[in-house]
């Protein structure tokens, strides 16, 4: 429930080690690799040679920019044919050539080739244009530049854009956080935001849950201030999602049960029982230190149970209870597991859920057997298994333990 559909999911779980090669800022990584082809100041039959010295005119840019994007295709056409050395040549040439349009569509090229280089774990390719796009970076904020011309945001968002593509997660924060200074001095609230929404995300991607956890409280505050419902729900969602991922089952519970507050409206209120299974499963964790917590767990099951009843939510009814039928086993509360049984077996019948129901009953079948109640046990599995053969699963399963139960009580 908890968890938001964004870009977040832009990131791929497993860091390959050549991202952390090509990200890094040591110096000493330029030894691994011949130099950048970026660099390269040969001069090019594209661009007239006083091109350095004379800008181009509007109509050379037009020119040019229509021979650039040629050679993306170009370049595109030959990685698809299979040749990616000869691809990455054509985009490097493509790459040089495009300062001579501006700084931006030179970092929007860069960026371009770089999800391609990370697509086809290029590592030198990432490190070249990780590389260029510090070197952007270091000459934007430099002081004289800074003097002249002020913070450029266009650039910075551009570079950001450009650094998640290329996977390198803390030159991006680097760039986002002096984003998010110049827009609070410029009190541009609704750059601020989204900037510090960026960075939540970004954190939360490469599993930085303290840092998430704190941005996100962050924009909460700010939500909060404002009287912004709507914002305050989802920051709320953001964070308790974060300390689920985080391990840190007591402040998901603290966060939870504000959340839990705010759930006034019809559409929020049909949420409360999986609100309610998360906060028992926290107090069920925290139990494993604290045992007098166990109550909690059990509150909180039961309450996520009625309130899905109530609004016949019966799956996740049926959910609340096998929850708590496995809490009342591990308590060695049996009678308790076999009365809540009896209510899953109901419930699961409301939810039209066959298969459930034959699980059910098999719990049941367990626990009885558990028992040594062996006439009980029986007459569960027979249920059971009059579900499998309408099911045509599991049928096996349900007829060893007829016949296992049967040798063992000589029935």
């Amino acid at each position: 429930m908890l968890r938001r559909l964004c870009a977040i999911a832009i990131f791929t779980i497993l860091l390959n080690n050549s991202v952390t090669l090509a990200a890094t800022k040591d110096p000493n990584q330029a030894d691994k690799f011949p130099p950048s082809p970026l660099e390269v100041t040969t001069p090019d039959p594209l661009v007239r040679p006083s091109a350095d010295k004379q800008p181009l005119t509007v109509e050379e840019q037009q020119t040019l920019a229509t021979a650039l994007d040629e050679l993306n295709q170009q370049a595109t056409a030959t990685l698809q044919a299979g040749d990616k050395v000869t691809a990455f040549e054509i985009w490097n040439r493509e790459i040089r050539l495009r300062r001579y349009l501006g700084t931006i569509p030179e970092i929007e090229a860069l960026s371009r080739v770089g999800a391609v280089a990370w697509n086809q774990n290029d590592r030198q390719e990432i490190f070249y244009i990780t590389q260029r796009l510090q070197a952007i970076q270091k000459q934007a904020l430099s002081p004289k530049t800074i003097a002249q011309k002020g913070v450029d945001l266009e650039l910075l968002q551009a570079l950001g854009a450009a650094y998640q593509n290329v996977r390198s997660p803390q030159n991006a924060l680097e760039v986002y956080n002096q984003i998010l200074t110049a827009v609070r001095q410029q009190q541009d609230k609704t750059a601020e935001l989204s900037t510090l929404q960026t960075i939540a995300e970004l954190h939360l991607a490469w599993f930085d849950y303290p840092q998430a956890a704190a941005t996100y409280q962050e924009l909460l505050n700010i939500a909060v201030a404002g009287g912004d419902r709507t914002s305050e729900v989802t920051y709320l969602q953001q964070l308790a999602y974060v300390y689920q991922q985080g391990k840190q089952p007591q402040q998901a519970i603290d966060t939870l049960n504000k959340l839990a507050l705010l759930y006034t409206d019809p559409e929020n209120i049909l949420k409360l029982p999986q609100l309610k299974l998360a906060i028992a499963g926290n107090y069920e964790s925290l139990a494993k230190e604290n045992p007098s917590l166990i109550q909690e767990a059990f509150n909180n099951y039961q309450q996520a149970y009625t309130t899905a009843w109530e609004s016949q939510q019966f799956v996740l009814a049926a959910e609340a209870l096998q929850k708590l039928i496995a809490l009342y086993r591990s308590q060695g509360q049996i009678d308790a597991a076999l009365q809540t049984s009896q209510i899953l077996i109901e419930t699961q019948g409301k939810a039209y859920n066959y298969y459930g129901l034959m699980q059910a009953y098999d719990q049941i079948g367990q626990i009885y057997l558990q028992q040594k109640d062996y006439p009980q046990a029986l007459s569960a599995f027979k249920q059971g298994l009059q579900l499998a053969q309408q099911l045509k699963h599991e049928e096996s399963y349900f007829t060893q333990q007829i016949e296992k139960i049967s040798k063992e009580s000589g029935q």
